[in-house]
C-alpha cells in the first residue's frame, strides 16, 4: 500500500503593508512549530512590493535580532504564481529562461499576513477564486475587521459598546476638515465617558500600533492635525478614538471544530513598560511589556468578557482565530475596541500565550488552525 503523503501547506508570510516585518517574525514562530511529520511547508514569501517568492523557511533568518527587522528581499527565491482556475488548488514556479511548472497540489494556505494585502479580505477573495483552503476569516470577515471604522459601526448596529470615536476618509478630510476637527474636539467635551483630553489617532487599516499617535488634547487644532497627517501615511482613512480609562483586556477566540459556538481563551492584561505611553510598536515587540494570564478580574467580569468575544467573532462573521480586544473601564463597563483576524504570533504575542494559558500549546494551536481549515468547505458558507 502507497505511504500516505503529508499534507502540504503553504505558509504565505511578508507582503505589502507596513506590518511585512511582523508578519515575518511570525512566520518564523509558525515555521518552528508545524510538526514536520504532519506537514509539508511550502514556505512563500511576499515581498514589499508585493513579489510571491518561495523562500528556504529558515526560521532563524525570519527573527529580531539585536533591533534589526526581518523581510522578504526581492532576491530570496524563484517566483511563484497561482493558476487560476477553481478546480485546482497549487502552485507555479517560475525560473528565469524557463517556463512555469507545477509546484504540486497545496491542500491549505496560512497566511500570516497583518495589514492591508494580506489581512482586508484581498488574499482571502485570491483563495475563493481558485478554490484553495485556507486559514482565518474568510472575505467580509477579514475586510469587515481590518477597518476599524466599519468595524466599529458593525458592532455598535449589533448593540455590542464602543468607545467614542470619529472615522475620517479622505474626502472628508480634503472637503470638510473644519467639521472634521470640530468633531474631533468633541470627542474631549467635559462631561464625556473618558473623563480626559486625551485620544489616540490611528490608520484605520492598519495593525501592530503602526501609525498611531497619542494626543494629549483632541481641542489643541495643530496637534490633532499632525497625527492624523502621519496616520495618513499609511491609511488615507483614518480613526480617532477618546481614550478611555482603564486596563486593557484581551481574549483569544478560535472556531470550533464541530460547527458549535466559538471558544475562548482566558483573558490577558497588557502592561505597557513605565518608558512608552501605550502600547506602541516599540512597546510591543522591542521592549519589556508583558501580559497577566489570567488577568486578575472578578469571575462575572471574566465571564462576560468570554462570552462577549464569542459574540463578536460571530457578530463579525470572523472564521478559524481572532483576537478580540477591550477596554475594562474604571466604572466597569466593557468597551470592545478591535478584533484582530490574524493576530501576531510572535514569540511575544498575546495571542499563543493566552491558548497555552488556557491548555492549548503553541504547537497544538497550530495544528487546530490548520485541521479546521482543512475541515472548511470551499466557496459560501
Amino acid at each position: 500500500m502507497a505511504e500516505q503523503r503529508r499534507i502540504r501547506v503553504a505558509v504565505v508570510f511578508g507582503g505589502r503593508s507596513s506590518e511585512h516585518v511582523i508578519s515575518c517574525v511570525t512566520a518564523g514562530s509558525v515555521l518552528s512549530a508545524i510538526d514536520p511529520e504532519r506537514y509539508e511547508v511550502i514556505p512563500v514569501g511576499i515581498t514589499p512590493r508585493g513579489d510571491w517568492v518561495l523562500t528556504d523557511g529558515d526560521p532563524g533568518q525570519l527573527a529580531i535580532r539585536d533591533g534589526q527587522l526581518p523581510e522578504v528581499a526581492e532576491d530570496t527565491g524563484s517566483s511563484l504564481a497561482l493558476p487560476f482556475h477553481p478546480d485546482g488548488s497549487g502552485l507555479l514556479q517560475i525560473s528565469p529562461g524557463a517556463g512555469p511548472a507545477a509546484l504540486g497540489e497545496v491542500d491549505v494556505v496560512l497566511p500570516l499576513l497583518h495589514g492591508p494585502f494580506g489581512e482586508d479580505g484581498t488574499i482571502q477573495g485570491l483563495f475563493e477564486m481558485v478554490g484553495t483552503r485556507y486559514v482565518g476569516a474568510g472575505v467580509l470577515g477579514s475586510a469587515a475587521c481590518m477597518d476599524k471604522v466599519v468595524l466599529k459601526v458593525l458592532l455598535e448596529g449589533q448593540g455590542f459598546t464602543v468607545g467614542p470615536y470619529v472615522g475620517i476618509t479622505d474626502r472628508q478630510w480634503r472637503l470638510e476638515r473644519k467639521r472634521v476637527l470640530d468633531d474631533v474636539a468633541a470627542l474631549a467635551t467635559p462631561g464625556d465617558t473618558t473623563g480626559s483630553t486625551v485620544g489616540f489617532v490611528k490608520p484605520a487599516r492598519a495593525g501592530s500600533s503602526v501609525g498611531i499617535t497619542r494626543v494629549a488634547d483632541l481641542t489643541d487644532t495643530d496637534a490633532v492635525v499632525a497625527a492624523i497627517e502621519a496616520a495618513r501615511e499609511h491609511d488615507p482613512k483614518v480613526l480617532v478614538e477618546a481614550a478611555i480609562e482603564g486596563r486593557e483586556i484581551e481574549c483569544g477566540v478560535l472556531e470550533s471544530p464541530d460547527g458549535g459556538w466559538p471558544e475562548v481563551s482566558m483573558p490577558a492584561e497588557i502592561h505597557v513598560d513605565t518608558e512608552h505611553d501605550f502600547y506602541d510598536f516599540e512597546a510591543k515587540y522591542l521592549a519589556e511589556s508583558d501580559l497577566t494570564i489570567p488577568a486578575e478580574l472578578p469571575a462575572d467580569v471574566v465571564e462576560k468578557l468570554r462570552r462577549t468575544a464569542a459574540a463578536a467573532f460571530d457578530a463579525a462573521e470572523c472564521e478559524g482565530l481572532a483576537r478580540v480586544d477591550f477596554f475594562y473601564g474604571a466604572d466597569g463597563t466593557i468597551y470592545l475596541n478591535e478584533i484582530n483576524t490574524m493576530p501576531g504570533f510572535t514569540p511575544t504575542s498575546a495571542f499563543p500565550q493566552m491558548w497555552a494559558a488556557s491548555g492549548v500549546d503553541y504547537p497544538a494551536l497550530v495544528d487546530r488552525l490548520l485541521r479546521t481549515a482543512l475541515a472548511r468547505r470551499t466557496g459560501l458558507r
